[in-house]
């Protein structure tokens, strides 16, 4: 038996979000925001976070700082109930910030990376490797460290029978330079969204996309927004799960996390990849309902009747 079902591995920042904002900003005047608000950020806490919700034992490895702000992060991971005792503690580099200016239903980011751009393979803690079904790695483009290591981190994975998930997600620089040929194989879910695929495949279309990684791949499912998600599977016809849309959509922050969050509880607890697609569709949806990437994940319950309730989902 292992400890746990799953362990996030990727970035870890706080969230500073200014709202109503007078203007954008400019070279050498200031300006105000009339509202502020402090709190955990990052995506692959929030897929932490959520898979929790749902009922899954998951830990998160990740490196902060030993500063204030690494306090905020590692308090409100315990309180969604995501165990921190792989979390990486750090003198020398700052918990990283997101600067989130937010403009109607846009919004300008300005990132610090911290420690989180620091954190390698030599740092993380072995044990991971023993005490886990499952290791879902998100982010990679923030994490230079992690990025340079994904492949022995894959291998080291593959070599103890942990199943893996991969979400590469925007890629800052748009570079775009992940050798998908080599890491790919070693995945056991990948996991991008539409946008992002032809960017890392340097394709003109979807469909130019999928064919590119198609080789490669043990298993992909790719989200595609208001039209659902595509899964594929190696040896199986490629399967559509269209979206439960959201005809009242508080916001969508996080909508990608939380379906991945759906998606790999399920994976972890041994259901086929067709039915973890269709919940993680459901968990997408009920992400949609509240406000941040967080808020509608209270218990698995709770989602699981907002499912039924209001998109259908059975």
């Amino acid at each position: 038996m292992k400890e746990f079902d799953i362990i996030a591995l990727g970035e870890l920042n706080v969230d500073l979000i200014l709202n109503q904002i007078e203007g954008e900003p400019e070279i050498g005047k200031e300006k105000f925001a009339k509202q502020m608000t402090l709190t955990l950020g990052s995506s692959t806490a929030i897929f932490a976070a959520n898979a929790a919700a749902l009922g899954a034992k998951v830990a998160f490895c990740g490196m902060i700082g030993n500063d204030s702000f690494g306090d905020l992060v590692e308090q409100s991971l315990q309180k969604k109930g995501v165990d921190t005792r792989y979390l990486i503690r750090q003198d020398k580099y700052a918990t990283g910030a997101t600067i989130c200016m937010s403009y109607d239903e846009d919004r300008a980011n300005l990132t610090y990376q911290g420690a989180m751009d620091f954190m390698s393979l030599e740092d993380i803690n072995p044990e991971i490797f023993k005490t886990t079904k499952h290791i879902h790695i998100s982010s990679i483009y923030m994490q230079s460290g992690v990025k340079r290591d994904l492949v022995k981190i894959l291998e080291l994975c593959k070599e103890n029978g942990v199943t893996t998930s991969l979400d590469s997600q925007w890629d800052p620089a748009e570079k775009w330079d992940l050798d998908y040929k080599t890491v790919l194989p070693l995945v056991t879910v990948f996991m991008p969204n539409e946008t992002e695929l032809k960017f890392l495949t340097q394709s003109q279309t979807l469909d130019e996309a999928i064919e590119k990684i198609r080789p490669y791949i043990n298993a992909a499912v790719i989200k595609c927004g208001s039209r659902g998600s595509l899964l594929m599977r190696q040896g199986k016809q490629d399967r559509v799960q269209k979206a439960l849309l959201n005809k009242n959509v508080v916001d969508c922050i996080g909508a990608g996390d939380s379906f991945n969050s759906g998606f790999i509880t399920r994976l972890a607890a041994g259901d086929p990849l067709d039915k973890c697609q269709q919940y993680g569709n459901m968990t997408g949806a009920v992400n949609t309902t509240a406000a941040g990437g967080t808020t509608a994940f209270t218990c698995r319950e709770d989602v699981e009747r907002i499912g039924r309730e209001q998109f259908g989902w059975s």
